[in-house]
């Protein structure tokens, strides 16, 4: 078990504030918030960007270039693309010293939730999948065509059920999961054009605001759903209202990503 060490002055930072030390060959960021210090490593687990130049919301710290959270407290991963947590340090302050000693990923986390409940603990940040779904209108509906083994075109008719299958071949560069298990399309409608046509409009959300994907699933979408027959123009529209959250992956996405 590594020691304390003393790595910085209370006075060295402002309140919120964050600055970049070296501690024993490690790379880690010290924050203040709320009059308490905390400690993680610079490292967001889904590319190796730099924490340290994120922007600080509450206890979440924001990866600068695709928008994962991190829990300053407990290092815990809170929004993907990040599915793996950072290393969190234990922090102590003796005067006007700040210590920190060096902790393996999680292990901090695990010494804190065996500790008794106190009224002022952090409170709980439920994985992916703990919490019951909620029932919303922008819940696909069951009984899909693919779902009764029958192929896409045995449906009879052009159909939102269809158009979801065939988004299905659309994957996140980033994750390799196809974008309807993930949740990012929240409404499809087919609405009659000209010439016998039909005009596909689809609401897409993103795993966060900044994700660089973006163009990347507009497009790709255009093109498999604009292939269907009946269909004319495919319109799609990038909704960050409601903001997605883990919960909305579907089960087998969960899998795939390795989150329980």
């Amino acid at each position: 078990m590594s020691e304390f060490l003393r790595i910085a002055k209370t006075t060295d930072l402002s309140d919120p504030g964050q600055v970049l030390l070296e501690v024993e060959d490690r790379i880690v960021v010290l924050f203040r918030f709320g009059g308490q210090f905390f400690c993680i490593d610079d490292v967001c687990t889904h590319d190796g960007g730099p924490l340290s130049e994120g922007r600080l919301d509450d206890h979440a710290i924001a990866c600068p270039r695709h928008g994962a959270k991190f829990d300053i407290r407990s290092g815990k991963a809170l929004t993907m693309p990040a599915t793996v947590d950072t290393a969190a340090h234990e922090v102590k302050v003796e005067g006007d010293d700040v210590l920190v000693r060096l902790c393996q990923p999680g292990e901090l986390a695990r010494r804190q939730s065996a500790e008794p409940a106190s009224p002022t603990a952090a409170p709980a940040i439920f994985a992916p999948g703990q919490e019951g779904p909620r029932e919303t209108a922008l819940t696909p509906q069951p009984s899909k065509a693919a779902d009764l083994g029958l192929p896409i075109a045995a449906a009879g008719h052009l159909n939102e059920d269809v158009v979801r299958e065939e988004l299905k071949k659309v994957v996140d560069p980033e994750l390799f999961v196809n974008i309807v298990d993930l949740g990012l399309i929240y409404n499809v409608d087919l609405v009659p054009a000209a010439e016998g046509k039909t005009t596909c409009k689809i609401d897409m959300t993103m795993t966060s605001p900044m994700c660089p994907a973006g163009p990347q699933l507009i497009a790709n979408s255009k093109q498999v759903v604009g292939q269907l027959p009946g269909i004319g123009d495919v319109e799609v529209k990038i909704v960050l209202d409601p903001p997605w959250t883990p919960d909305k992956m579907t089960q087998d996405a969960r899998d795939q990503l390795g989150i329980f």
